[in-house]
């Protein structure tokens, strides 16, 4: 089904600003800053929407095309705010590219070590790794609740082909709820 809309570029475009804007509202969950947390500050922000692309790539990935090609255009949509935003906190424009390439390494740094610790099953990386970069401390058992939820969004993600992803959103848990895990 998706195939077809995916054709038209203004379909696509439309999808990928939906799939956009829901990963920024599930980013932005307040829950996430009270309840598992993540500082509630500009770098707070990159990390937790980073994560939640990462993950929704992740499961993008793992999807038969054009699932690629949506997930190449939710990238440069989710960079082209990142300028944006940089621009609008007054960063001028000869430091806007040393910026996003910052970011840029910043961001597929994370997902290497996030996809790492999540194909190895590796619980505990996974914890100080989103300790380390999101949280901002050494303290593994600091990313423990933001570890199980992760954990609880892959699961829902996996959950959903390509159609449910572009038509109702990719689906988090609420960071408000206790969730258990039972290990990777």
């Amino acid at each position: 089904m998706i195939g077809r809309f995916f054709r038209r570029s203004s379909a696509r475009a439309s999808i990928v600003e939906a799939l956009h804007l829901r990963i920024n509202e599930a980013s932005r969950a307040p829950g996430l800053y009270t309840h598992l947390n993540v500082p509630d500050t500009v770098e707070g922000r990159f990390e937790c929407l980073s994560l939640h692309v990462i993950l929704v790539l992740r499961r993008m990935n793992q999807l038969p095309p054009p699932a690629a090609d949506i997930a190449q255009d939710l990238i440069n949509a989710v960079f082209l705010q990142l300028d944006a935003s940089l621009r609008e906190l007054g960063v001028g424009d000869f430091g806007v590219p040393k910026r996003m390439k910052k970011l840029g390494a910043a961001f597929y740094g994370r997902a290497a070590g996030y996809d790492g610790a999540l194909d190895a099953r590796d619980e505990d990386g996974l914890k100080a790794a989103l300790a380390r970069n999101v949280i901002g401390t050494e303290t593994p058992e600091t990313g423990a609740g933001l570890a199980r939820y992760v954990l609880a969004s892959v699961e829902m993600l996996n959950a959903c082909d390509l159609d449910t992803l572009v038509s109702r959103g990719p689906g988090f848990p609420s960071p408000l709820n206790d969730i258990r895990s039972e290990g990777i």
